[in-house]
Parts: structure tokens; C-alpha cells; sequence
């Protein structure tokens, strides 16, 4: 699982052009969106949709599971472990 959350931050600031922060900086467990996290915005939860996937083979089925899902990096992760194919 740890190898997968850190696979996750490096697509994160890749694809979401995060260039000030390191995958140190980013905790697995804060809020992506939103004060006290990334700060990240609907443009980026679009990306991060993307993101799973093209590099996962994964689509979100239900829209209103996407803000438990998207929560943290170790959500994604989670998700990800659970539901790749």
C-alpha cells in the first residue's frame, strides 16, 4: 500500500503540475481539497478522474462517492487497491 500512496503523489504532482512540492510534502492522510491539504480545485479532481483511468483502468460509477473517495491520497489508494482490475 505504501508503495502505491507514494506512486500516487508523484502522478499527483506530475500531472497536476505541483511543481514547489515534493512527495514528502504531501501527507497521505490531509485533504486533498480544501483548506489544510492541497488546496486542490474541481479543474484538478477532473485530472485525478483522468489519472485513474488511464493508469489504473478504473471508473468512478457513482459521482457522490467521489468526495469520500478523493479525500486523501490514502483514500485514493485504498480505492485504487480495491477496485483495480
Amino acid at each position: 500500500m505504501e508503495e502505491l500512496i507514494e506512486k500516487l503523489k508523484r502522478e499527483l504532482i506530475e500531472e497536476l503540475n505541483l511543481e514547489e512540492i515534493t512527495p514528502e510534502d504531501i501527507n497521505a492522510d490531509a485533504p486533498l481539497f480544501g483548506d489544510g491539504g492541497l488546496g486542490l480545485d474541481s479543474i484538478d479532481a477532473l485530472e485525478i478522474i483522468l489519472i485513474l483511468e488511464r493508469n489504473y483502468g478504473i471508473k468512478i460509477k457513482n459521482p457522490a462517492e467521489g468526495k469520500q473517495i478523493f479525500y486523501s491520497v490514502r483514500t485514493l489508494a485504498n480505492y485504487i487497491s480495491e477496485n483495480q482490475k
